[in-house]
């Protein structure tokens, strides 16, 4: 079976699909494997690299494509790209299914088995292949990181010859995997940390991290059997911003991280509370890919509102492309080598696996399910 690995052409992204160690582990499972150059340029792994690994290295990109039974990506394919698919291969990357109809019409049309890195379930078995956990882990590091760069005082609290500096006030806003790691970062780096969520259930999780919960009674809520937040009411939602705008004008940096899986992100923090923080704060939007939880922020741009600086910048896992890609990497051989059969060195598909039944978008000529 031919694995073959296209580097990505999305602009500025720096991430690898998959790194020379796993290429290694796909060889010694008996796939042959072939990559295009220059796919680790940006984590500084050479062509070279890929070669002792095992990998053969070519320039011919359409040749990759057409010639692979499993293409391993990171973003969602151009549908030119599509095109080039050998019918009844097997294509694994991020499809954003819920966004993407015509893409997946064309995958379908090609006869690609086409599986969706975002659907892979939220159980223990499938929790290796769990790409969206392991990048959105990195993404609440780096939300930290950069507002603390951008922040005009000091994170922890400091005593010194001219007297005691108190710790700045960090405020998470969502406490899944990405605010979970910005809580913790944000406490390692000495900050005062408190955080919310809609999900009553997670607050011994931010406790345990030494973060505050901020505990605000909106009713009937919970979260979904993927264990994400389930939508909001507009009645909720306005209870919700009524108490954090007090949080927010206290807090020095604000992270938000709420998303909601296949639809647009709510609008958590308005104009009127960013108008109520104090000048020199640092709002960090993580949601801005999905439409953004902070009015006023702008994909892929520095925003300065009287004073208060929004982040709204994309792909905040790829800011830390090595070992972003070291995860993304992992994640994707976990899932070949879980259904990969070692003795035909294939990867067939048993559709009746639940970790099958919910990524595989289409197959045989259908789309697998509606969205």
């Amino acid at each position: 079976m031919q694995i073959g690995v296209p580097k990505e052409t999305y602009a500025g992204e720096q991430r690898a699909v998959v790194i020379p160690g796993d290429v290694a582990r796909f060889v010694k499972l008996g796939a042959t494997v072939v990559v295009e150059s220059g796919l680790g340029t940006g984590i500084r792994a050479t062509d070279a690299d890929y070669e002792k690994a095992g990998a053969t290295v070519s320039t011919d990109r359409a040749a990759i494509l057409g010639g692979s039974d499993l293409v391993l990506r990171l973003r969602k394919p151009d549908l030119a790209d599509i095109d080039l698919l050998r019918p009844g291969c097997i294509h694994i990357s991020y499809l954003d299914p819920f966004n993407e109809k015509p893409l997946l019409a064309k995958l379908a049309e090609r006869g690609v088995s086409a599986v969706s890195m975002e659907m892979i379930p939220r159980t223990t078995r499938a929790q290796k292949m769990d790409s969206l956990s392991s990048q959105a882990s990195l993404a609440g590091y780096v939300a930290v990181v950069l507002a603390a760069e951008r922040l005009d005082r000091t994170l922890p609290m400091m005593t010194t010859p001219a007297g005691t500096i108190n710790p700045a006030r960090v405020f998470i806003i969502g406490a899944g995997v990405a605010g979970l790691q910005a809580i913790a970062t944000a406490k390692r780096l000495g900050a005062r940390v408190d955080a919310f969520d809609t999900r009553p259930v997670v607050g011994e999780q931010v406790r345990s991290l030494g973060a505050r919960f901020m505990e605000v009674d909106l009713g009937e809520t919970g979260q979904t059997k993927d264990g994400y937040a389930k939508a909001l009411t507009e009645e909720q939602l306005k209870i919700q911003r009524d108490a954090m705008a007090k949080q927010c004008a206290l807090s020095d940096i604000v992270i938000t991280t709420a998303q909601v899986f296949g639809r647009k992100a709510p609008i958590i923090v308005t104009k009127e509370m960013v108008a109520g923080m104090k000048p020199g704060s640092i709002l960090v939007d993580l949601a801005v890919e999905t439409g953004g939880n902070v009015e006023g922020a702008v994909l892929n741009q520095e925003v300065d509102i009287n004073g208060v600086r929004i982040l709204g910048l994309e792909n905040m896992a790829g800011r830390v492309p090595v070992v972003a890609s070291q995860m993304y990497s992992a994640n994707l051989y976990n899932f070949v080598d879980e259904f990969w059969d070692k003795e035909a060195k294939t990867m067939p598909l048993n559709l009746d696996d639940d970790i099958i039944q919910g990524c595989l978008i289409t197959h045989d000529g259908k789309i697998c399910r509606e969205f």
